[in-house]
């Protein structure tokens, strides 16, 4: 399969062929498709939902996805979205770069789940992984029946070939895969490593601009769809499927990516979080970060997210008689950070590229002792630029329980709360 380029735009209803007149022309599915294709209809949202929130596709494949044998348990003991229903604990964590494997591990056996909440039965939530892998997957495709995939590399350039046709995704690009969208990922680099959201909830979509008015964040024309490119390929194969919580597996005797054509908007794409349009304060006080929002997932409660995808980019700091970085802070939403390129502003050392971080609702956070000091004595008559930096968070409105696995894990920092130990005291009242 070859990527035969992309379309741009968000949300828009694309017509793609990859051979001349395999579309049918007035009907979508037509008693005879032509070149012996089947029709089928790839649905994201209800049948009756509004127009606007309309999603679903038609697909004119080779063979129908029906085909293939019957599923059973796959165990993955890494990959799931067992949060527990235990305590959680309201400490600040934090953890060094997913290690990267010494065995040959392809995409899906280096998933390894952090933290999530909701549950696909519920419909709501997330579920949050990274992965750390070195091989191309092998005879074996995915999809994920409970949400769709927000895939963020930090190391290493994906491959993405899915049944509507290839994203070639580097770091600082995104790709959204979506829910139960057929794919396969190659490693071009080899060694990679990155983060996942799986967002159980409304499916992301650009924010609503408000006093930013018709410009601002994240531009539609910069959000590239690709164009149709199949596989006419028959073997062994087997298909992995994660339903309901667990992951089932599948033999298949031919490639699932064999979509010759397709029309509609429910498709992948990708995003290069380079093209994002900052804003910041002219005048004083740091901006709160949904001014870095690039997609939502909107809730029940209106304002409210199911899952924000917020970055940290590179930008200006020009605001004066204020404290530049990020303030110290408590939030009624909780905060799952990565970092993919750079340094992060509100911290000295110890969050790395490939990192992550998780503060959870009303814990307090905000920059190290270094950091601060630093902030509090810089010359503010000259703006800063922050150059070399591309970091980001998966915010929900629900606190994100950590796995067990994440927290005994060997690449947790157990002393990350001693980054602010430094901060002194310099408190002098009058009289």
């Amino acid at each position: 399969m070859k990527s035969n380029g992309y379309q741009s735009g968000f949300g828009n209803s694309f017509a793609t062929e990859a051979v001349l007149g395999a579309l049918p022309q007035g009907q979508n599915s037509p008693q005879r498709v032509a070149h012996g294709l089947y029709a089928e209809q790839l649905s994201g949202t209800a049948f009756t939902a509004p127009r606007s929130e309309n999603r679903r596709s038609w697909l004119y494949r080779i063979r129908p996805a029906a085909m293939h044998g019957t599923f059973a348990p796959f165990l993955h003991s890494h990959f799931h979205n067992d949060f527990g229903t235990g305590p959680v604990t309201p400490d600040q964590l934090r953890w060094n770069p997913l290690p990267l494997p010494a065995a040959p591990v392809d995409f899906i056996d280096g998933l390894f789940t952090m933290a999530g909440n909701g549950s696909p039965a519920a419909q709501h939530g997330v579920g949050i992984h990274l992965y750390a892998a070195n091989r191309d997957m092998q005879g074996r495709f995915f999809y994920d029946a409970d949400g769709e995939l927000l895939v963020v590399p930090q190391q290493g350039r994906l491959h993405i070939a899915t049944e509507l046709g290839v994203l070639e995704v580097e770091p600082q690009e995104i790709a959204v895969i979506p829910r139960g969208v057929r794919f396969r990922v190659e490693l071009p680099d080899g060694a990679s490593r990155g983060y996942v959201c799986e967002n159980f909830g409304a499916q992301l979509r650009l924010p609503d601009l408000g006093p930013i008015g018709s410009n601002g964040l994240a531009n539609s024309r910069d959000f590239l769809t690709p164009n149709a490119a199949y596989e006419d390929a028959e073997g062994e194969f087997e298909l992995i499927a994660k339903f309901q919580g667990h992951l089932w597996r599948a033999t298949i005797g031919h490639s699932p990516l064999d979509v010759v054509a397709w029309h509609g908007n429910y498709a992948p794409y990708k995003y290069d979080l380079r093209r994002f349009n900052t804003i910041g304060s002219i005048s004083f006080d740091h901006p709160d970060p949904s001014i870095f929002l690039v997609l939502t997932s909107p809730s029940d409660t209106p304002g409210v997210g199911n899952m924000d995808f917020v970055i940290f980019p590179p930008r200006w700091l020009v605001a004066q008689h204020t404290f530049r970085p990020p303030w110290f802070h408590r939030n009624i939403a909780s905060e799952f950070m990565g970092l993919v390129h750079g340094a992060y502003d509100a911290k000295a050392e110890g969050f790395a590229p490939g990192g992550a971080s998780l503060h959870n609702c009303m814990t307090g956070h905000g920059p190290d002792a270094a950091t601060f000091e630093k902030a509090s004595n810089a010359e503010l008559s000259k703006p800063d630029v922050i150059a070399d930096t591309m970091a980001f968070m998966f915010e929900t409105r629900a606190v994100i329980r950590p796995t067990q696995q994440a927290l005994d894990t060997a690449h947790r920092q157990r002393d990350y709360q001693a980054c602010w130990a430094g901060l002194q005291k310099h408190f002098k009242p009058v009289g």
